[in-house]
């Protein structure tokens, strides 16, 4: 972590993407090698994987997590939990990964960042995407949430307890509004085609929050992967920004770690923050030798050139 001349922290931030029990040994020390100053972590570890959560729980880096729809496999609905494989007289995965995490999970909840300045506010956990309000005896019962309404309540009065007017928001799905395309950010990528799947108390507590002059400079999420399945000749929008200032990113690129016939490589989104915003956010591929083997560019912050602001945005 640099200071930059505004005199805020210049910090390097890693999102973990979609993890579906792709997470080793090799992942932890990865980020060290990075030399990010935050992680965070947007669900989705596996099918209520307690290990694989168990092990992010150590990663010993400042980091804030969410769980997405996957880690309630079989908690969330009477389909998931006819499914279940373990005695749920006896054993509950779902409060195994939050006594894991501890305050490392900020659904519906909030972490302070001292030394970075800012804090992570996070939005509905376990989510499944899309207009209607799924599995309400779920967020009864766990959350005391009835509709996406008290779901907005919730999110933003996290956002208020915040020790920073700096944001970041985490969130498994991405907020409504970023797009009804297909291949939009949460765009519904099956049949039928397009519609957005994003969530909409996200996207009204995002919008209340900057009304409160909170600083938003990211919103990062997964669940909709950058893989379409209707097509292969694209993928997915990954990086898209706001007239607000605000850049959202899905963190998606599943799978996330690919062996090839050399090396075995894994990857992480990675922001970097620059006078209170995003200046760059890159995918990266790390091999073997914890060198980082591809890296793509998807966002520069647009440049003032001769008075006019040039984009420097790749799709």
């Amino acid at each position: 972590m640099n200071m930059t001349s505004h005199n805020q922290p210049s910090i390097k931030i890693a999102v973990v993407g979609d993890v579906h029990d792709q997470w080793e040994a090799q992942d932890a020390i990865a980020l060290q090698s990075l030399g990010v100053d935050l992680v965070l972590f947007v669900g989705d570890f596996g099918n209520e994987s307690v290990g694989v959560v168990e092990q992010v729980a150590a990663v010993d880096l400042p980091k804030a997590v969410i769980l997405g729809n996957h880690d309630a496999w079989y908690s969330a609905s009477a389909w998931g939990r006819k499914k279940c494989p373990y005695n749920r007289q006896q054993q509950n995965w779902l409060q195994d990964q939050l006594e894991a995490l501890g305050d490392a999970h900020v659904g519906y909840g909030y972490l302070d960042f001292p030394e970075l300045q800012l804090s992570v506010v996070g939005g509905r956990p376990f989510s499944w995407g899309g207009s209607a309000w799924k599995n309400q005896d779920f967020y009864r019962d766990w959350y005391g949430v009835n509709s996406f309404e008290e779901s907005v309540e919730r999110i933003v009065a996290a956002a208020q307890a915040t020790d920073y007017n700096r944001i970041l928001f985490l969130g498994h799905n991405g907020p409504t509004g970023l797009g009804e395309e297909a291949e939009s950010p949460c765009g519904r990528d099956w049949h039928p085609l397009g519609g957005d799947h994003g969530d909409p108390d996200f996207e009204a507590a995002i919008a209340q929050v900057q009304a409160l002059g909170k600083q938003i400079p990211l919103v990062t999420f997964g669940h909709m992967h950058h893989r379409l399945r209707h097509t292969t000749k694209r993928l997915r929008t990954i990086v898209t920004t706001s007239s607000e200032e605000t850049v959202y990113l899905n963190s998606a690129s599943v799978p996330r770690i690919v062996q090839t016939e050399t090396d075995r490589l894994r990857n992480f989104s990675l922001v970097s923050l620059e006078a209170g915003g995003v200046a760059s956010i890159s995918l990266v591929w790390v091999g073997n030798d914890y060198s980082v083997v591809l890296e793509e560019f998807l966002y520069r912050r647009p440049q003032p050139v001769g008075g006019q602001f040039v984009s420097r945005h790749s799709p």
